[in-house]
């Protein structure tokens, strides 16, 4: 016997109340619980007291939300922001200085506690790359020194063993605000948001240039973004470089081989597979899974990049073979994935007002100026002392010397770390073979933070560090001035 389709049961009368954001459908489905049919009104009646399209809320609420993400994302690094604003000092370097990348000349091959680069002053920027450095001056010139095999100074020189060595000006078409540096490129940002790079970038096989053909760059030449977007901000990992845009958007290019560009799936990795150079070495947007996230900064490391979105997520891709991004499975990410670990920790700590990462380990400095570190423990890079063995899967405050004081700016070279506190001291941990941390202890490896020393900072306040391949370059000014830049009248 052939059975026709069961009807369904009506329900008993029942008032129906239509929720914020139900839509048309979803006011029809209420004549099924009689409302309309007992002449309580039509659809289009009951959606006009929810006039709103589906899940958007009321325009004031939605300001009101915000504003309040506004003031929060602020309030995370208006400290930072304001102490960047003022360093302007000497530039001083330690570490190793085989190719130059001390600036002391070309008879200097290490220094174990810093030493004055001359005819540099007025600085406000350093960043030290695989074995070069490179320093933006209060009016926007950029110099660098180190070295040049691969383009990384971005300038032509007629002795280049010589002139190498000692800091060199970049030809730039205008003035520049912000540096990085990765192994061996150099990028700037100019004051109408344009992107300059130089050198090339390198992955397992060698270099395989920075531009869409293929070749290195002795000079700088003007990264395009998609439509002229404004670039605000920069990040370098060892060979890959990530850009913020005024509109909150992220773009990558460079090297993609674990993950850190965000937006190559890993059959591509290896110099695009099939595609070509061009997906590498062309800017391209990166995506989070929600599409229309917006960006509020992003920070890269050697071989990661990490964005923070207006929502107070840290999202991160790259390598995590030692969990140092927070995110417990996957060794390499090649997508932006939340990382449970840093955000959670963000939200209790008020926010990251900056974060560096080194080859297997993460530093993370909180708006009220505490350390953070997670990631690999071996040579005591975390700075959480001999007696941990184990590696943090999360961040864990760093204490120590640290504990009580406030840090303005942290850094993380290959397989150290360093803090700068309010005061102007210096404190570096992690391995000590290389003559990075400038500590008493000579070479041996730091597993806790220890104070930097060295004669040329007796009467010097340490305003910026920067961890390098082999070396660390320091910003610094003379004592008579407090550590926030800002000299006290008489």
């Amino acid at each position: 016997m052939v059975r026709g389709p069961r009807t369904r049961a009506v329900p008993k009368n029942k008032d129906c109340v239509v929720e914020d954001g139900e839509t048309l459908k979803a006011a029809m489905k209420a004549a099924t619980n009689g409302k309309l049919r007992n002449g309580h009104g039509s659809p289009h009646q009951i959606l006009a007291e929810n006039p709103r399209k589906r899940g958007r809320p009321p325009t004031a609420k939605a300001e009101a939300a915000g504003a309040e993400k506004r003031a929060r994302l602020e309030a995370r690094v208006a400290g930072r922001r304001k102490h960047l604003n003022n360093i302007n000092g000497v530039v001083l370097t330690l570490g190793q200085g085989d190719t130059g990348q001390l600036g002391l000349g070309p008879d200097i091959m290490e220094r174990s506690k810093p030493a004055l680069v001359k005819d540099l002053s007025s600085v406000s920027a350093v960043c030290a790359g695989g074995m070069h450095t490179v320093c933006l001056t209060k009016d926007g010139k950029v110099y660098t020194f180190g070295c040049n095999d691969e383009g990384a100074l971005g300038r032509t020189m007629e002795d280049e063993e010589e002139e190498c060595c000692v800091p060199g000006l970049v030809d730039l078409p205008e003035k520049a605000r912000q540096i990085s540096a990765g192994d061996s490129h150099t990028a700037a940002v100019t004051d109408s948001g344009h992107v300059y790079i130089w050198g090339t970038f390198r992955d397992s096989s060698g270099s395989f240039g920075l531009t869409p053909d293929g070749q290195m760059q002795k000079l700088p030449v003007k990264l395009g973004l998609p439509g002229d977007r404004e670039v605000v901000k920069i990040s370098s990992g060892s060979d890959h470089l990530a850009m913020l845009t005024s509109a909150g958007e992220l773009f990558t290019v460079g090297c993609a081989e674990q993950g850190q560009l965000g937006r190559v799936a890993e059959r591509f990795v290896a110099r695009g597979g099939r595609r070509g150079l061009q997906l590498l070495l062309l800017p391209d947007r990166v995506h989070a899974k929600n599409r229309r996230t917006v960006f509020a900064d992003v920070w890269a490391g050697s071989y990661d990049t990490l964005a923070l979105s207006t929502d107070n997520e840290v999202l991160v891709c790259g390598l995590n073979n030692y969990n140092q991004l927070g995110v417990p499975k996957g060794k390499v990410i090649h997508t932006l994935t939340k990382s449970k670990a840093l955000t959670e920790a963000a939200a209790n700590c008020g926010g990251w007002a900056h974060i560096v990462v080194g080859q297997h380990h993460t530093l993370a400095l909180d708006a009220a100026g505490n350390v953070h570190a997670l990631g690999r423990v071996e040579y005591g890079r975390l700075g959480l002392g001999e007696q941990r063995s184990t590696d943090a899967t999360e961040p864990v405050q760093v204490g120590g010397a640290l504990e009580g004081k406030k840090c303005i700016d942290v850094s993380a070279g290959t397989t150290v770390s360093f803090a700068v506190t309010e005061k102007g001291e210096c404190y570096s941990w992690g391995m000590g073979s290389n003559g990075q941390l400038g500590l008493s202890s000579g070479e041996d490896d730091a597993w806790e933070p220890d104070t930097m020393l060295g004669k040329q900072l007796e009467q010097r306040k340490v305003m910026a560090v920067s961890g390098g391949g082999q070396h660390t370059v320091l910003i610094a000014q003379e004592d008579s001035a407090p550590a926030n830049g800002i000299t006290q009248s008489s």
